[in-house]
């Protein structure tokens, strides 16, 4: 029973996260800055910037499925942050750049999340067939090691915090000194806390996750 708690817990933190990124980005989608510029043009500026003409900027399909793909080096914005001139769409165009600027610099926790993320995703797959098998022969040292292989995605989880974290925070420089006003940094400034409160949640989710398969674990070995 202790278990099913944990998941419903886990699954309210995840629920209040999306409701107050979505909340803020209401809130701020509808209040355009004061140069009329769009997150295109801002993020188009701060790359070439800092030294990064190269990276082409495309428009994705979605709500906020804005990203940064290291792979192919571009900026992905949705079409309401593409075109855009709210206090949203400009902290949302500028994060996504501060993660174009860690890599550029080599930002130690970014290179590091990058390794180890494909091992994180097998790890988290491995791991739920080593728990289901270790649970089902009875046999918890290999459910054991299945726990481990899934914290692996909490580890991945911990290391994304910094990430974006400071992308945010080299976004809210950049636009504090070039494109906002005190009123409308203010504004960004809650738009991209709220959105790195959603990484905090996914994180406190899998925790609770990760401690109801524990506590199974531990009851099987007892049994």
């Amino acid at each position: 029973m202790f278990g099913y708690l944990l998941v419903i817990i886990g699954s309210l933190i995840m629920i209040y996260g999306q409701i107050k990124v979505n909340s803020a980005y209401k809130r701020y989608e509808r209040i355009p800055n004061s140069r009329g510029i769009t997150g295109a043009m801002v993020a188009r500026e701060i790359l070439d910037r800092n030294g990064l003409s190269d990276i082409q900027i495309h428009v994705v399909n979605g709500k906020l499925s804005d990203h940064y793909n290291p792979r192919n080096k571009t900026i992905n914005l949705s079409r309401e942050i593409h075109d855009g001139t709210s206090i949203a769409a400009l902290a949302v165009a500028s994060h996504e750049c501060g993660h174009a600027i860690q890599h550029l610099v080599g930002y130690k926790p970014l290179v590091f999340r990058n390794a180890i993320l494909p091992l994180c995703n097998v790890g988290q797959y491995l791991g739920w067939i080593a728990v289901f098998i270790g649970l089902i022969m009875g046999n918890t040292s290999v459910a054991w090691i299945g726990v481990f292989l899934m914290g692996g995605i909490l580890l991945f989880q911990i290391v994304t915090l910094p990430v974006e974290f400071d992308a945010s925070s080299r976004a809210l420089r950049i636009l504090k000194a070039n494109y906002l006003t005190t009123d409308e940094y203010s504004g960004a400034k809650s738009m991209l806390s709220a959105a790195a409160f959603t990484y905090v949640a996914a994180m406190l989710s899998t925790v609770l996750s990760l401690l109801r398969i524990v506590l199974i674990v531990i009851g099987n070995d007892r049994d």
